[in-house]
């Protein structure tokens, strides 16, 4: 293939394939401008329609059991099946929640955030109506998996409580509740595992409903224990080199310990302390984005995609990133990894999410516990969607990231490591 028409080919699908990282970077600056800053965000609320839509759009109707094309890992541990459909509605709507939050406008975004917020809020209700063919499976004892995404179930109520949790009828929150209480027979497993629990204990603390606290405060208790150094939590009693921080323990003690300081059970020197571990590990994960829009792949749950990245889109949401990082460059380095990461065949032909990482052939990351309803934990990435377009994540200019300017000759500042 003659080397322009494989560099018009891969245009196409959003990322620069084998071209040398120099050729990258030279001239980024004139040929990104102002339409291209817009463009951004059209762009991810396009592919999170994309991603979440097979998803709400049967499960509001009741028919995402009967539509949903699951695979399952190659190395499939056996497990209920049924699991997969909690997973694809409980992780997508984590993800979903700050978007379909923020209140309307004229634009045309807003066509799409209100269809996302109504059908979400249907899907809720069939959540939880054990008449629903979409009544999903809330496990059992011998059955753990349901722990986890239903806490990410109630990680969106307690994100977007004004359009998830209040417009519910009486009879949708009686049951979800219900739910929630029923789960405390599932025993988390010694690692991260601690934070589901948490997580929906803290939820019902929300609401002033009535809590297990023990398994709020052992969570707390057990992560602090886990605390290396440097930003760094291991998984349990031993540390892991994976994404564990991102895709579940930073934000979701940060989330856990805000819910309870605003009921009083927890001090806010607790949530400060958590807050300044989050910031310093999102100024890893900025780092990890390499010139060309790809990032270290290490550890289990490779196929969780961008999902990784919550911890440093949460800290973009909320203002508070570390000094030295824009939210401009945040964007431009994540819009260069969706479009390298989201190619047509990370879909499927009906557009469900692949086994992988990229495309649709690397089905054999995929870990034991892997299913395509798993795949929707990519959502978490989108959180920024609930900043207006006219914040400065959106309407900055285009930045070049850490490793860009590394890679490229020009000065970047220098990391040290930190001591709290």
């Amino acid at each position: 293939m003659k080397r322009r028409n494989f560099l018009k080919w891969s245009s196409l699908f959003g990322f620069a394939g084998i071209v040398p990282v120099k050729e990258i970077l030279v001239g980024t600056e004139n040929h990104i401008d102002d339409k291209t800053n817009r463009n951004d965000r059209d762009y991810w609320v396009s592919l999170l329609d994309k991603i979440a839509s097979p998803v709400l759009s049967n499960m509001s109707r009741g028919e995402l059991r009967k539509n949903m094309i699951v695979e399952y890992s190659p190395i499939w541990d056996g497990r209920n099946k049924q699991v997969a459909y909690m997973e694809a509605f409980g992780r997508l709507i984590a993800g979903l929640a700050p978007f379909i939050s923020l209140p309307d406008d004229n634009s045309n975004e807003t066509v799409i955030k209100k269809r996302l917020r109504l059908q979400t809020q249907q899907c809720l209700a069939h959540a939880v109506d054990p008449g629903s063919p979409d009544y999903l499976y809330w496990g059992s004892a011998q059955t753990r998996q349901p722990l986890v995404d239903a806490a990410y179930i109630a990680q969106a109520l307690l994100s977007a409580p004004e359009v998830l949790w209040k417009p519910l009828d009486d009879t949708t929150k009686k049951r979800i509740i219900h739910e929630f209480k029923m789960i405390r027979q599932i025993e988390p497993y010694n690692n991260n595992w601690v934070l589901f629990a948490a997580m929906i204990e803290s939820f019902l603390l929300s609401i002033d409903e009535e809590i297990n606290a023990a398994r709020i405060d052992t969570a707390i208790e057990k992560i602090n224990k886990w605390y290396v150094g440097d930003g760094w939590y291991s998984d349990g009693d031993r540390f892991h080199f994976d994404h564990y921080n991102g895709y579940v323990i930073h934000p979701m003690l940060v989330e856990v310990l805000k819910a309870n300081v605003e009921k009083g059970r927890r001090e806010k020197k607790d949530y400060d302390l958590a807050y300044k571990r989050m910031q310093r590990y999102a100024s890893f994960q900025e780092r990890y984005i390499s010139p060309e829009g790809t990032y270290l792949v290490v550890g289990r749950s490779s196929t969780y995609r961008v999902g990784t990245f919550w911890p440093l889109v949460k800290l973009s949401l909320e203002n508070s990133l570390p000094d030295d990082i824009k939210p401009a460059q945040i964007r431009s380095a994540l819009t260069a990894v969706m479009k390298r990461m989201f190619i047509p065949d990370t879909f499927s032909k009906e557009g469900w999410l692949t086994l992988g990482l990229v495309g649709n052939k690397q089905e054999g990351i995929a870990d034991y516990y892997s299913n395509t309803g798993s795949m929707y934990i990519t959502s978490l990435a989108f959180w920024p969607l609930g900043l207006p377009a006219s914040h400065e994540f959106w309407s900055g200019p285009f930045t070049e990231w850490t490793q860009c300017k590394a890679w490229s000759g020009k000065p970047f500042k220098k990391d040290y490591a930190v001591d709290y």
